[in-house]
């Protein structure tokens, strides 16, 4: 596989986004977003997307310089109609609305609609977390999970995050999907030409699979805990697709015409609770009481949320980030067809 410095990749990546009519700032701010993911070891969130998006714009589904309107609105709530601008776009804006109206109201919520694809939520709540707020995100997208018991794609992966304050311990940062893995990680797999685990989706006739082509012939994701506990995933998927499909007014995954992702962000300001340096002295002491605890034979350590993305992101920059050769092909081929030079981005200082 090719291995590329993050800075070419967000280079090339902005290039392109430019040369399909996103404004510089636009490309700007999906292209960092899109390489941190990579950065982080989700690749699933990274610059794989740049295909999806090119295709998205390509079908008039994706409209850079989209201007972002705000449809209702109080001291503490706002609703934000994205018309289908760049996800990243209008969710970094919804993020930082709730934070503003957090320092005036203490808890906000903010959510949106008609905007496309937003990559990896931690992005989001961290700001908020930057900010000595808790952050709260979720986010639905088109089915690709069945429900619990199901075979039918009707649900979709239905992330969720949080991110907290820190003090002098590391984030503590959980981002994941409601299913077994989001669906990224199988497109990943996928470009790869590699099985997926076991246990992960199922075929269109509702049998177990490991070939992850599987899953865009009918087939599904699983929920989150499997065969064996996917009742618990599935109430949570089910949780996001009214947070998002219904109170944010994008959709629930299997209504007809569902397309890009529903919003809903919430911010919490600590102050209004406690004193901040409390609270983060508090959470502090809960990760170093967690990280000296008995392990488990087989274990030599416990990883928090946020500890194997801290890890991903100080290995590969010095390494660098290495993409499926079959994800090149098409970023080079989108490239080539706006007479982007990928050999001097790549070459560059």
């Amino acid at each position: 596989m090719p291995v590329f410095r993050p800075e070419s990749l967000r280079r090339i990546s902005e290039e392109i986004f430019i040369a399909y009519g996103a404004t510089p700032e636009e490309a700007r701010l999906v292209s960092e977003f899109l390489v941190k993911a990579n950065l982080c070891g989700h690749d699933s969130h990274g610059v794989i997307r740049v295909i999806q998006y090119v295709k998205a714009i390509e079908k008039g589904i994706l409209r850079p310089g989209a201007k972002i309107e705000t449809t209702k609105e109080t001291p503490s709530t706002a609703l934000l109609n994205g018309n289908w601008g760049f996800g990243q776009v209008v969710a970094k804006k919804a993020m930082e609305l709730a934070i503003e109206k957090a320092k005036e109201c203490s808890v906000s919520v903010v959510c949106a609609y008609n905007l496309y694809h937003i990559g990896r939520l931690a992005d989001y709540t961290m700001l908020a977390a930057e900010s000595d707020m808790i952050g709260v995100a979720m986010v639905n997208s088109t089915p690709t999970v069945a429900p619990y018991g199901g075979r039918e794609a009707i649900l979709s992966t239905a992330p969720i995050s949080y991110a907290f304050p820190k003090g002098r311990e590391h984030m503590l940062v959980l981002d994941i999907a409601t299913s077994m893995c989001a669906e990224g990680k199988i497109r990943v797999s996928l470009h790869k030409g590699e099985k997926i685990p076991e246990g992960y989706i199922i075929d269109k006739y509702g049998n177990p699979s490991t070939n992850p082509a599987d899953l865009y012939d009918g087939g599904a994701l699983l929920p989150l805990g499997g065969d064996l506990a996917g009742h618990k995933g599935f109430g949570l998927g089910l949780v996001v697709e009214v947070m998002t499909g219904i109170l944010a007014n994008a959709k629930c995954a299997y209504e007809v015409g569902k397309k890009g992702n529903g919003v809903f962000f919430e911010a919490i300001n600590v102050k209004d609770f406690m004193p901040i340096e409390e609270f983060k002295d508090r959470i502090d002491a809960l990760i170093r009481r967690i990280k000296s605890s008995k392990l488990r034979p087989g274990f030599k350590e416990i990883l928090l949320p946020g500890e194997p993305e801290l890890r991903a992101e100080m290995k590969r920059r010095v390494e660098g980030i290495n993409l499926p050769e079959r994800t090149w092909i098409e970023i080079r081929r989108i490239a080539e067809k706006k007479n982007i030079s990928i050999t001097e981005l790549i070459n560059e200082k």
